[in-house]
């Protein structure tokens, strides 16, 4: 059986919205159209996927396990195309993905000397997806922040950098010359509190279950622009923190946090000796943060 991806996506895009309205929406088609497309893909694989009732549309076991693997396998097929698309314009191209804050440059000037004849590309990526750009080809390499999902991903460490609180100028705690993380238990966190766990263990709004939703977060402009305004704090990567400074917003050292490390990561699968190259460029000019 030859597995239909055009099914593979409606099935993805109901099974994340579980509704099949929405979904078909979602789809620009018609709804009986999608109804048909997933019957049709439940007898593709001789098993339902949705348990259809009066409650709603919920995922059956073999659902769950469909959508888990759904996902992967979508983003490879997007990343073949992608890549033979690129193969067809005929002059080598890499693509390197990488997170605010951290310079390729040095890592470009020496892949260059050794690959002179490659076009280089860069994507700026973020905590939502230096992963993902892999995955579905966007991206050949990228320069992370772990951490992040290893799998199916070859990673190879770079550096660790000291991580900074970024407080608004006029801060009760802006005249220290560095804080603990005690000092900042009483703050409100901008970002997911298992991406600062010293945090997250003595704050007191979590103990207190009276933290108020943090709207999703993108940008590192985003988050500095809420610290300015006094809505609550952030912590970032040191060489991030020094290349969006501004007037209003203070960096502090951290005393008891841990450290951010930096990494290379490609799909695990690939062999492309550009890849390689790359990776060796990256490994010689970038194995100490360039704020140090």
């Amino acid at each position: 059986m030859d597995l239909d991806l055009r099914k593979l996506r409606y099935f993805v895009a109901v099974a994340e919205e579980l509704h099949f309205g929405r979904a078909a929406e979602r789809l620009h088609i018609a709804q009986p159209v999608l109804s048909r497309q997933i019957r049709s893909l439940e007898d593709d694989l001789g098993v339902e996927v949705f348990d259809r009732d009066r409650r709603g549309t919920l995922l059956t076991p073999a659902g769950q396990q469909l959508l888990e693997d759904a996902a992967p396998l979508l983003a490879s097929a997007q990343a073949l195309l992608r890549r033979a698309k690129a193969a067809a314009q005929g002059t080598p191209t890499l693509t390197v993905g990488f997170m605010p804050g951290i310079t390729v440059t040095p890592a470009m000037a020496v892949f260059s000397t050794v690959r002179p004849g490659v076009n280089v590309r860069l994507l700026r990526t973020s905590w939502d997806d230096q992963v993902e750009v892999l995955l579905d080809g966007r991206a050949d390499i990228g320069v992370v922040r772990l951490p992040i999902d290893q799998h199916g991903l070859q990673v190879r460490p770079l550096f660790k950098e000291p991580r900074v609180v970024m407080l608004p100028m006029g801060h009760r705690l802006a005249d220290r010359a560095s804080v603990t993380v005690r000092d900042l238990a009483s703050e409100h966190l901008l970002q997911d509190p298992d991406a600062v766990p010293e945090w997250r263990d003595v704050a007191l709004e979590l103990r207190d279950r009276r933290r108020p939703e943090v709207p999703a977060i993108h940008q590192v402009e985003e988050k500095l622009e809420l610290v300015a305004s006094g809505a609550g704090i952030c912590v970032l990567p040191l060489s991030t923190a020094n290349f969006y400074t501004r007037p209003d917003v203070l960096p502090l050292p951290v005393e008891d946090i841990g450290l951010n490390e930096v990494a290379l990561a490609w799909v695990a699968s690939r062999r492309s000796p550009l890849i390689h190259d790359f990776a060796e460029a990256a490994a010689e000019t970038l194995g100490r943060p360039r704020s140090e």
